[in-house]
Formats: C-alpha cells, structure tokens, sequence
C-alpha cells in the first residue's frame, strides 16, 4: 500500500464532518506517569513493570475511575533526575487537586495508589497540565498530527505540556486535554492548538475545537458547547448543568450562567447513530458511533435549580 492509499481515520471524520462535541470521555481523576522510553500500543497495561507494583496501581486506579496515561516531554528529552507520576482530581466543588511523585524503580509507583486514597486528595491549585496524545503506536493519526502540537505548545509552555499516551477518540487527532480541569480539545494542528490553550489558561473557554466537560455526560457536553457557541467564550465553571430529563433519544437539560451571561437556559438535545465507517487507523472493522445535535436552546427566567438526574 502506498502512502497515498493508507487509511488515516483523522483525515476520514474530517472528510465525514464527524462532530466533536459531546465526545469526551467521563472522568475526574488522572493518574500520569512519566516513562521516557517507548510506549506500548496499550500504554500503561503494556509496560513491563514489577506484577506486584503494577496490580496496586491497576486496582487502585480502577476504584476510582482513574484514567492512567503515560507522560513524557516532546521529543523524549531526557532530563536530569528521576522520572515523575502524579495523581490529578477534579472535584464537584470544581476545585482541582494534585499531588506529584517521583519514582526510581518499579515499586516506587505504589506510592500511586496512596495517592489515590481519599484521605490523601492532594495540593489545592497548582498550574493545570496540558496533555497531547501522542500515542502513535497505538493509533497512526495520533502521532502524524499529535506530535507538531506537541511541539508548538511545548515551545509556548515548556513546564505544562506532556505528551500522552491514547486519551480517546484517535479520529479527532489531534487531541488535547487539561487537566485536572477536564476539558478535552480536538481536531487541532499546531495553530489552533496554542489558540485553544491559550484561552483556556485565560480561563475563556471556546466551542471551537472543544470535544467536552469530562465531569459531564455527551448530552450535557454538547448542550454547554452550543450556549458557548451561541453566546461566546466563558470561564470552566461559569456555565453549570442544573437539570437533565430525558425521553427516549431525547434530554432537556437546564444550564445556568453566571452574570452577565445568561443566567438560565433550557437545551434540547437529539441523538441518533452515524453509519457504520472506520472509525480507527488500526481497527478495520466498521463501528456505528453516537452522535448528539441541539435542536432548541431558549433563554429563561426560571433559574431553579434541582439536581442532576
């Protein structure tokens, strides 16, 4: 097969006009290691680790939902010194945690897993950590247009950037996550990359390129992408989902924004399944994939607020 023949599946969702918004993947904790050397297709579970050490740290981050990446500055750089882990939460309250590690040897990492204890939540603040997925071992798209992006950012924000392995979602390569924020980024070359983060830092968050809120479900990403594509850029927290009924295919979702904006706003939201297609440079079965569209938003006066459901 020649170059030109090779199937890339960032190139086929663009050509599809696949939508970014509402595919983010749930989650609010992260578990980031640094391994400098190469990265197997299924990263973390992949390493050849002490069994012991690596079963702690599997089984801790399982109870908690923790995504483990591995991590590494762009272009393997090595720096002096022992490679770091961290443990990174988002919390309800929207308050962010980390704490930082640095390991030696495979039995250093079960720190991890008292990291992950929540009686040892972690440091409040701290700089967020912007992740590139760069992952192209696993997915071929994840590298040919992970690693520019991975390379701009790092020349902006050289102590915030890493490279990541597969965060989801290899057909919106490139893609980016802040953390512990939660926010994912996609569809990005090296430009709109720097654009993207650089208004995320400024806490002025666009629809542009955004996949999701990690803390929300698809509808309730894809609701608040489009209040932030008809009203313009705001603050992670300045919009929250207040209310969600669902019917079917079909959610209602109560959203309220903090003044200026407006201060409540009901999103109706439809969902139906694409097409079979690849969806993955490597996978070459044909997968179906949900997607979420905004039939009506409304302004309204009625700023009650009741629980998720």
């Amino acid at each position: 097969m020649t170059a030109a023949e090779r199937f890339f599946c960032a190139d086929a969702a663009r050509t599809r006009g696949d939508s970014l918004a509402g595919t983010a993947p749930y989650g609010s904790v992260w578990v980031l290691i640094e391994h400098r050397g190469g990265w197997p297709p299924n990263g973390f579970d992949g390493l050849d680790l002490e069994p012991h050490t690596k079963g702690i740290v599997f089984a801790a981050a399982h109870a908690v939902r923790a995504r483990v990446l591995l991590i590494r500055r762009h272009g393997r750089r090595s720096p002096e010194g022992p490679s770091r882990w961290a443990v990174l939460r988002h919390e309800n309250s929207g308050a962010h945690r980390q704490q930082w590690g640095t390991w030696h040897r495979d039995q250093d990492l079960a720190e991890i897993a008292d990291a992950l204890d929540a009686s040892a939540p972690g440091e409040l603040g701290g700089p967020p950590v912007v992740l590139v997925c760069a992952h192209g071992q696993h997915d071929t798209c994840c590298a040919v247009r992970g690693r520019p992006v991975g390379r701009a950012l790092s020349e902006r924000w050289p102590n915030l950037v890493w490279e990541c392995t597969h965060v989801g979602g290899d057909r919106f390569a490139a893609n980016v996550v802040v953390a512990p924020d939660g926010v994912y980024y996609g569809n990005l070359d090296a430009t709109s990359a720097v654009t993207a983060v650089e208004g995320h830092l400024a806490d002025r968050i666009h629809a542009d390129h955004l996949r999701g809120y990690t803390d929300l479900f698809p509808p309730q990403q894809t609701a608040v992408a489009a209040v932030l594509k008809r009203f313009g850029p705001a603050g992670r927290h300045d919009y929250a989902v207040v209310d969600t009924h669902r019917e079917d295919n079909c959610w209602r979702i109560r959203i309220t924004g903090r003044p200026p904006l407006p201060t409540a706003l009901d999103v109706e939201v439809r969902s139906h399944r694409t097409p079979p297609s690849q969806l993955t440079c490597r996978g070459l079965s044909m997968s179906s994939a949900a997607v979420y569209e905004v039939t009506a938003i409304s302004v309204t006066t009625d700023v009650s607020q009741r629980p998720n459901n």
